[in-house]
């Protein structure tokens, strides 16, 4: 079976990473995310551990669709009897790029067609359809008059992490928080911080992947535990792979704290904290007031935005920061239009290209003055 590990535009390369670190080798990566071979349990295992990926899709057939017949063939074809029976429910979504069929609404009814009349003649009933929550979530890639259909191993998009029910004002999915301290060079042992915590989201992220904590709590299901071939012996096999997981994870782990100048954002932040489970702190402070003690990797999502585009005194505020925390490395994530090209006299070591939300970034590390 192939697998296609879907990512955030920009965090591909967090993702081949995080997926190497669990070992898998032959990893071919491409716009969106990174494909791979594997069986159930290599699904499983990236659900588990992953805090990066957004969705695990296994690919059920490839086939070329120049057209809607081609499409309600192809989709009739392949094996749907393993995975759906008539009493679990179903969605089909779907995207196409330079193809003669573009309507995405249409290809998915067309596949949804096919599967129920497929199901209709092998049983004489058919699978209901529930857009919400489904029990098989059905992907249909449509590229070059190409289809590529797939199951969602996932269920819910894998940034969900059950702990964040209560947020500031425009947080950073956990998915790219992930990516983001990947990206930025922390090196999971010098102590982390964020001077602009809002919500706590990275300092969260970051404890939870320093300290090898699975993303998501132990009574968490995925999407492949709703298949209709997920019988006794997948799910010990699965619960195995799970305990695994969550053994695996560090009583503790360097530190890593956060401030905001909010004091409500804070309070928020320590209650995501402990909801995550999280051995993260945080106080109330302003950017101007930073000073830390001795080395820190300073991570962090100023709160830009067009206010803040021509708000010298708050770039200012972060040169100032930056200068009197010399032995700091800083990785911030930066707007591509409006933030200033130069914050201070240091050495720019990266600049990545992300997206936060529809917003084209950069995130921006700069080493420490002492290196």
């Amino acid at each position: 079976m192939r697998i296609f590990v879907t990512a955030a535009g920009g965090t591909e390369k967090a993702l081949k990473e995080e997926l190497r670190e669990l070992g898998y080798r032959r990893l071919q990566g491409q716009r969106g995310g990174v494909w791979l071979s594997g069986n159930r349990e290599v699904a499983a295992r990236i659900c588990l551990h992953s805090r990066v990926a957004v969705r695990v899709l296994a690919e059920l057939g490839r086939f070329a669709c120049p057209d809607e017949d081609a499409l309600y063939r192809g989709v009739q074809g392949l094996e749907w009897a393993r995975w759906l029976t008539p009493e679990r429910s179903l969605a089909v979504t779907s995207v196409a790029r330079s193809s003669g069929l573009t309507h995405t609404q249409y290809i998915a009814q067309k596949t949804k067609d096919a599967i129920v009349d497929a199901q209709r003649v092998a049983h004489g009933r058919r699978s209901s359809v529930d857009r919400n929550d489904p029990d098989v979530a059905v992907f249909v890639h449509l590229e070059k008059n190409e289809a590529g259909v797939f199951l969602d191993a996932s269920g819910r998009s894998l940034h969900l992490r059950g702990w964040r029910t209560e947020a500031t004002e425009a947080p950073l999915k956990e998915t790219l928080a992930a990516a983001m301290v990947r990206l930025g060079g922390w090196d999971r042992e010098t102590p982390l911080f964020d001077p602009m915590c809002g919500s706590g989201t990275l300092v969260i992220e970051a404890d939870l992947i320093a300290r090898r904590v699975p993303p998501h709590p132990r009574a968490h299901r995925f999407g492949f535990e709703r298949w209709a071939d997920y019988d006794a012996e997948a799910a010990a096999a699965i619960d195995a792979l799970r305990e695994e997981a969550h053994a695996g994870a560090r009583a503790s782990g360097p530190r890593c704290a956060g401030a905001d100048i909010d004091p409500e954002a804070v309070d928020i932040a320590r209650r995501n904290a402990e909801r995550a489970g999280a051995q993260a702190h945080f106080s109330e402070a302003s950017l101007g007031a930073l000073r830390l003690e001795g080395p820190h990797h300073v991570l962090s999502n100023p709160p830009y935005g067009q206010r803040l585009e021509a708000d010298a005194a708050f770039w200012e505020a972060l040169r100032g920061a930056m200068r009197r925390n010399p032995e700091c490395t800083f990785s911030l994530l930066l707007p591509e239009e409006g933030a200033p090209r130069d914050l201070g006299e240091r050495r720019a070591v990266r600049a990545h290209p992300l997206f936060n939300g529809r917003i084209r970034c950069r995130l921006v590390t700069w080493s420490s003055m002492k290196t």
